[in-house]
């Protein structure tokens, strides 16, 4: 098969195309009404059908007669953990939970918050909530009290599940506190706070609402999977705003499970029965689409890794994973394949194994270089693909499909568009430019089948967000260009959203909260290239009042701490620098993308807005100084 007639099939008859797909999947009720409007206008897909997320990633296989089939390997260094459970165990786990969870009172339609590590009982969650048609939000453990409260005051959970604690390679993380916290922050107050021990020691916090999730699991029954129309929100996840606000994309379920069934075949190349590793955490997209769902719907051992690519124990973790679990495809972030290259250049800890099993290494989550992405292939001498995707779409966008046929790969390039997208660089105006010629990213519609199907309590949002700025496309966020072949290269995002190790991260929020520290004037907070992790923030301050080096340093200090506790350490902010005064234009604007160019030493015009000229020069001199800047 060839991906070019392929993809055009996609894009010329997507309805007859996509209905094909659907056919790989066990539905409650096959879907007649392939594709349709809902009641704000927008392109849903297999109304009438009616199917389950953990029926087609459990009861299946054990139908099918593969129930002692490994469905999970927990893999986890931090603990020196290895667990294998098969689609059996997993049955029996889920199963159990989702009769606990129907006895606390939860019932379709219902919200679940999802506060764990990355421990297996976090998939057992989610697939026991997708059991019963409970909607699940998993938020990534990295985050603060204060943000777990704007999620729970925003999705209304009846319970949260959450576990003791995490754990960060040596370092404890108290989940249980944070929760209890955020509680108390929140103007919307869950009934109920199932608590997994994970017996390492740690004190458990007793509240009224806790539940013993051993006591609930061992003491209920089992309960078979409800029937939920396609169209049913299978979970809400919480992505960075650009108010500062995270915006709880929708996902359905008869779309999602039709596009996660494909990816694994064709973007992946992943056949039924073999083992798939995406190196993620489940509290991103990745970690919902290629952790949990994706590859056990698809019939893959999926591994579930709790740890980091060094010093768990050093940089050779990722090489023993992959050789002793028999991995196929692996997934990662290039920060990962980074941090890996800094430890070892030479590649040394990679010869050490056999990688044999290994024929595809997929990264994303963030823009991959060139040098990492030639280095990774030079080392393993399989192909290295790049590929682009979001929390919005739910699955890549673009990407070389290996199931299909595998196509030239050009560093720096994302690949080509995935079958379903049509994507377009469009200029300010909303026309398409020629090849070569940066726009803005965008994809007309209709999207395919399993993105975003709305944003949880905010059709207008949604609507403002994506849809209207160039009407008929869906809008990325995201700029890039084409070259002559169709090869789309992403440059970046076009609003105040910086990648950081593959995390998206809102710098307006950042902003927001250095701002409000009492002896800052006025601040800025923008991306700057970092070597390791792609991007980091940057925060410039102007004090109230000229205060001592001393004193300064300790508001730098203060400040650095406030974002860590309200966001969390997933922010990685830790540059904070004293200016006199920042560059505006007479309207009174900050120039941040001025203030990021200069750091990253790129390409820049002096606005002829701008009050005051000098004021360059002294930043310039501050970045010197504090050597800031991708060359120092």
């Amino acid at each position: 098969m060839k991906y070019q007639n392929f993809y055009q099939e996609s894009i010329a008859h997507p309805e007859q195309f996509w209905s094909e797909q659907a056919k790989q999947l066990d539905w409650f009720k096959v879907p007649k009404n392939i594709l349709s409007k809902d009641a704000f206008n927008y392109n849903q897909w297999f109304e009438d059908g009616e199917l389950n997320l953990s029926y087609l990633c459990i009861d299946k296989h054990i139908n099918d007669g593969f129930g002692a089939q490994n469905a999970i390997i927990y893999d986890s260094p931090v603990t020196n953990t290895k667990q294998h459970i098969t689609f059996n165990q997993l049955h029996h786990e889920v199963s159990k939970l989702a009769g606990g969870l129907q006895g606390l009172g939860l019932q379709k339609g219902d919200t679940c918050i999802i506060y764990m590590p990355m421990i297996p009982q976090a998939l057992y969650a989610m697939l026991a909530c997708a059991r019963i048609g409970v909607i699940h939000s998993v938020v990534f453990g990295g985050f603060a009290p204060h943000e777990l409260a704007i999620r729970i005051d925003d999705s209304k959970p009846k319970v949260i599940i959450t576990a003791s604690n995490g754990v960060e390679i040596e370092r404890i993380i108290p989940y249980k506190p944070f929760v209890d916290e955020a509680i108390e922050k929140a103007k919307n107050k869950p009934e109920r706070v199932v608590v997994f021990d994970r017996q390492l020691g740690v004190e458990i916090p007793n509240k009224s609402y806790d539940i013993n999730y051993t006591t609930l699991v061992a003491e209920s029954p089992s309960v078979a999977p409800v029937s939920v129309k396609s169209t049913h929100p299978s979970y809400i996840l919480y992505t960075s705003g650009t108010t500062g606000t995270p915006k709880g994309i929708i996902r359905d379920t008869g779309g999602y499970a039709t596009a996660l069934k494909f990816s694994m075949k064709y973007i992946y190349g992943v056949n039924e029965g073999e083992t798939f590793w995406a190196a993620s955490d489940v509290g991103w997209v990745v970690g919902h689409s290629f952790i949990a769902y994706g590859p056990l719907l698809n019939r893959n051992t999926s591994v579930l890794f709790e740890g980091k690519p060094i010093r768990t124990p050093d940089a050779s973790t990722f090489w023993r994973v992959i050789s002793e679990h028999n991995v196929k495809a692996m997934f990662t972030a290039p920060t990962a394949i980074r941090a890996i290259k800094k430890e070892d250049p030479e590649g040394e800890f990679i010869k050490r194994y056999d990688l044999s099993c290994l024929k595809y290494q997929f990264l994303a989550g963030e823009r991959c270089d060139v040098a990492t992405l030639t280095w990774a292939e030079e080392q393993l001498g399989i192909p290295v693909i790049d590929h682009w995707w979001q929390t919005e779409s739910g699955w890549p966008m673009l990407a070389n499909m290996v199931g299909v046929d595998l196509q030239e790969i050009r560093p720096g390039s994302a690949g080509s568009p995935v079958c379903g997208y049509d994507i377009q660089i469009l200029d300010e105006d909303g026309e398409q430019v020629e090849s070569s010629v940066e726009g803005y990213v965008a994809v007309k519609l209709p999207l395919p089948p399993g993105t975003l199907s709305n944003l949880w309590g905010n059709p207008e949002r949604f609507k403002s967000g994506y849809l209207d700025r160039f009407p008929g496309y869906y809008f990325s966020g995201d700029g890039g260009y084409k070259d002559e072949d169709n090869y789309v290269f992403i440059t970046g995002r076009v609003d105040d959203i910086i990648n950081v190790a593959g995390h998206r991260l809102s710098t307006a929020e950042m902003e927001e909260i250095v701002a409000s520290h009492s002896d800052v004037a006025e601040c800025a907070v923008f991306g700057v290239h970092c070597e390791l992790k792609g991007q980091k923030p940057l925060g410039l301050v102007v004090l109230k009042s000229n205060e001592t080096p001393g004193k300064q340093q300790t508001i730098q200090k203060e400040i650095i701490q406030d974002v860590r506790k309200e966001i969390g350490a997933v922010a990685s902010f830790r540059d904070v620098l004293v200016v006199n005064r920042l560059p505006k234009t007479r309207s009174g604007k900050i120039l941040r993308k001025l203030l990021r160019n200069i750091a990253d030493e790129q390409q820049y015009n002096i606005p002829s807005t701008i009050d005051d000229v000098s004021i360059i020069e002294e930043i310039k001199t501050v970045y010197q100084t504090h050597k800031i800047g991708i060359h120092n």
